[in-house]
């Protein structure tokens, strides 16, 4: 077999992918209801559940049925259950719970709303030093594991998990051994290459039983020399194109033999991390380092323009939950803005370019809506002004723009929404929310456009739910994709629940039913309460 040909096989036997036809939904699978299928695997299933107490979302790992008499496929099924059920570390999906359902086994874990490791590298531009933090953290659960006495033995950018906030989970522990299996492997069992091939040690072709710690730390070496490159090796390893003091590191984690390399993860993690730490790393930066720092800027400038908190206002409650995808987009802008008279305004705008163009249009659109906040008008007066205005600019741009204006003292509330959805309001003492809705044109289309705001009566206990959902749902009408109808759903679910309690959950309920396409979008959810 050539080195070609032994990088493009297929690793794990049965772990095809199935063409079979598509697999009916459980309702359940032990405590958990099941949301929607995942993935279909040639091994396993995964399913998208929820978490009977907690209400969160969770991932539910099932047997696929064709495995279930035979008892190296459970075996194997079983084994990757308690070997997370060993592991405990940030860094490291958690187990939940693992067992018998009616139709086979099951494993329930960690639901992790991020993206894998690998499209993060094709997607962001990585910096040295954010590399080495990556691989520091990566570094720490293989540490973890190796106190336990855990080898994972398919360490790959795969199966390692970049969340929201940046943070690292090791997944997939499905082929991962104890050390104390190893004498009673089956001579089948090693006639079998178990692994990854491009991330997998030299021993490890050979012999995939005969593992130790160390063939864990040659797997974490080729990844950390993909992020220090910033783009995956595809089995080819020039360790001349990394700087020179990670170059020495590099050097001893892919040493052929095993007892050439690191030993201990502890002392791969020492020196990485003195190198992380020192002067040499300064000289030695990547020349497209300014292109992460310059990403890493954008999103500190963002978050001034999505405030996480909401304010204290006399007679007003109010929720806000803001999801952040993991997507290229810069974002969105929302504010709450205190008007005359004692009246106060909710708004919400983006601008349809992407990039960092964005951000500064979002910017822009901020400034605009804090100068007419000084002015006594009603939301079809303040969309007319910020309409012109931005015509008048040299931007050139279109924004989505939703306001919602509060008048505590007289009861009412007006509603203006111009290229975003639906206001819902849950009037007091009703069980079901109602829709409002204002189809206006976005703004900066038509410097002759006439607006329509909605003027609703309010009263104590009413709630509105606002939301940046575009009005067309362009953003939701793929198959399985979060829809309207699912929206009205969540709302219906967690209608009686306080104004942040009932933020978070709809958000939790996006997630659960469109977890895809809440990678792509960031997005706030405001409730609105008067008291």
């Amino acid at each position: 077999m050539t080195a070609d040909s032994f990088f493009k096989r297929n690793t794990q036997p049965g772990d095809e992918p199935s063409l079979a036809a598509p697999l009916p939904i459980p309702a359940h699978i032990g405590p958990y209801k099941i949301e929607a299928l995942l993935e279909r695997g040639g091994m396993s299933i995964i399913y998208l559940g929820t978490h009977p107490e907690k209400g969160e979302p969770i991932i539910i790992k099932v047997l696929s049925p064709k495995f279930i008499q035979q008892p190296e496929a459970v075996k194997r099924f079983l084994n990757e259950a308690e070997i997370i059920a060993l592991a405990d570390h940030p860094n490291i999906v958690k187990l939940y719970n693992y067992g018998e359902w009616e139709n086979g086994l099951y494993i329930a874990m960690e639901f992790v709303q991020g993206i894998t490791l690998r499209q993060y590298l094709l997607r962001h531009p990585l910096s040295l030093k954010k590399a080495l933090e990556i691989t520091i953290d990566i570094a720490y659960a293989l540490c973890h594991l190796h106190t336990h006495g855990i080898i994972h033995r398919d360490l790959k950018p795969e199966n390692i998990l970049i969340d929201e906030t940046e943070s690292v989970k090791v997944i997939d522990f499905g082929i991962a051994q104890l050390l104390t299996e190893q004498e009673g492997a089956s001579k089948e069992a090693k006639q079998h290459v178990i692994g990854t091939p491009i991330y997998m040690s030299p021993e490890q072709r050979e012999h995939p039983n005969q593992v130790s710690f160390s063939s864990d730390i040659y797997s974490l070496g080729i990844i950390t020399y993909e992020l220090a490159l910033g783009k995956l090796s595809h089995g080819q390893v020039h360790l001349s194109l990394v700087p020179k003091g990670l170059h020495k590191i590099l050097y001893k984690t892919l040493q052929q033999r095993p007892e050439d390399r690191y030993q201990d993860i502890v002392d791969f993690i020492a020196d990485l991390s003195g190198y992380l730490n020192s002067e040499a790393l300064e000289k030695e930066k990547k020349g497209g380092d300014f292109l992460s720092d310059f990403s890493d800027q954008l999103k500190k400038a963002q978050r001034l323009l999505e405030p996480a908190t909401a304010p204290s206002w006399p007679s007003v409650e109010i929720g806000i939950a803001i999801h952040k995808g993991m997507g290229v987009t810069i974002g969105h802008y929302h504010d709450f803005l205190e008007l005359e008279n004692k009246k106060y305004a909710i708004v919400l705008g983006s601008c349809t370019t992407r990039g960092a163009e964005e951000l500064v249009c979002n910017a822009v659109l901020r400034g605009l809506c804090h100068s007419l906040a000084r002015i006594n008008a009603t939301t079809e007066e303040f969309a007319t002004h910020l309409n012109t205005l931005i015509i008048q600019d040299h931007m050139k741009q279109i924004f989505s723009f939703a306001c919602l204006f509060l008048e505590p003292e007289n009861n009412q509330a007006r509603y203006i929404s111009c290229g975003y959805g639906n206001l819902w309001k849950i009037s007091v003492g009703l069980d079901h929310p109602s829709v409002i809705g204002t189809p206006n044109l976005a703004l900066g289309i038509d410097i002759n456009s006439r607006f329509v705001e909605e003027v609703i009566p309010w009263q104590n206990g009413d709630v509105f739910i606002i939301n940046t959902f575009a009005a067309s749902n362009q953003k939701f009408t793929a198959e399985n994709d979060f829809t309207e109808s699912h929206f009205r759903d969540a709302i219906q679910e967690f209608i009686h629940a306080p104004p942040q309690k009932q933020v978070e959950s709809i958000l939790r309920k996006i997630k659960i039913l469109s977890p895809q396409q809440a990678n792509q979008q960031s997005f706030p959810i405001i409730s609105v309460k008067l008291q």
